[in-house]
């Protein structure tokens, strides 16, 4: 017997069966909730008591695409989803507010300039990618890194989280890639799972949120460090006064080390070839 007859499976697909399913006689027992097949009962998935399954699933698909795109690792940009492009009022009803965010307007521009840059590195002889962009897929900060990437030809990743008001990916996400989020948690675990270098522009609760974070898990040791990058020194100097914790005791002066604050695209990158280079 030759071994290219052996069938590779006997059991048949799941997606066969599913469709099987579908076609079952109509009587009282089909017509049951209670005779559907568990992954195509949806109210049944989305029972309080299935939310371990769905951490897991919600892990897992992104994963598995990821893997199958052949992407190594990311560059990941946090940073407001306010801050107008240039020449794009921000709309904001206090005009003092406004002004402030349009003044922000070049780190747009600052962002979409490093994403062009990172996302030209060479895949790796196996067609491996590496420092492919990776945004929260939304407006703003987000929507520059992925139309950097886009700029150059390249594909680029969207995390979005569903949240009480109507959102979108921005345009600039590779439809391929764009991801949809119910848990923070196993967005932010997809954030940084395959993060070799992380840019953070100026941003709110969010972006604050994510960057101590990973701090955190440097600080710690949880994670090994990698290049993390601020642009825009005075609004970081102003809205956290990081050589205060150092004087408070909270955290040691070496802590700081772990950040680098630039004002642009070249100094960022600049600093992440540099770090890789030492290693």
């Amino acid at each position: 017997m030759k071994n290219q007859n052996m069938p590779k499976r006997v059991f048949a697909p799941a997606a066969e069966d599913a469709a099987q399913a579908k076609k079952a006689i109509s009587t009282p027992q089909t017509e049951h909730p209670a005779y559907k097949l568990a992954f195509q009962d949806e109210k049944f998935l989305l029972r309080e008591d299935l939310r371990p399954v769905r951490f897991q699933l919600e892990l897992l698909k992104p994963e598995l695409l990821l893997d199958e795109a052949k992407i190594g690792s990311t560059f990941v940009m946090y940073g407001s989803a306010r801050i107008p492009a240039p020449g794009v009022m921000s709309g904001h009803e206090n005009p003092n507010v406004a002004k402030s965010l349009e003044a922000k307007s070049h780190y747009y521009d600052e962002a979409r300039a490093l994403a062009q840059t990172v996302s030209q590195v060479p895949p790796d002889a196996d067609g491996t990618r590496q420092f492919v962009i990776c945004s929260g897929g939304g407006p703003s900060i987000m929507e520059a890194a992925n139309r950097g990437a886009s700029d150059v030809g390249a594909e680029s990743i969207g995390l979005n989280i569903v949240l009480p008001h109507e959102q979108a990916p921005n345009q600039y996400v590779t439809p391929g890639l764009s991801f949809q989020f119910h848990y923070f948690a196993l967005r932010k675990m997809h954030f940084l799972l395959r993060a070799r270098a992380v840019a953070v522009f100026p941003g709110g609760f969010g972006t604050f949120d994510e960057m101590f974070e990973l701090l955190t898990l440097i600080q710690t040791g949880k994670i090994k460090a990698i290049p993390v990058i601020l642009f825009g020194k005075s609004f970081w100097g102003r809205v956290v006064n990081f050589e205060a914790l150092v004087e408070e005791g909270v955290i040691s002066a070496r802590d700081l080390d772990l950040i680098h604050l630039v004002e642009t695209a070249e100094e960022a990158w600049a600093i992440v070839q540099k770090f890789y280079e030492t290693r």
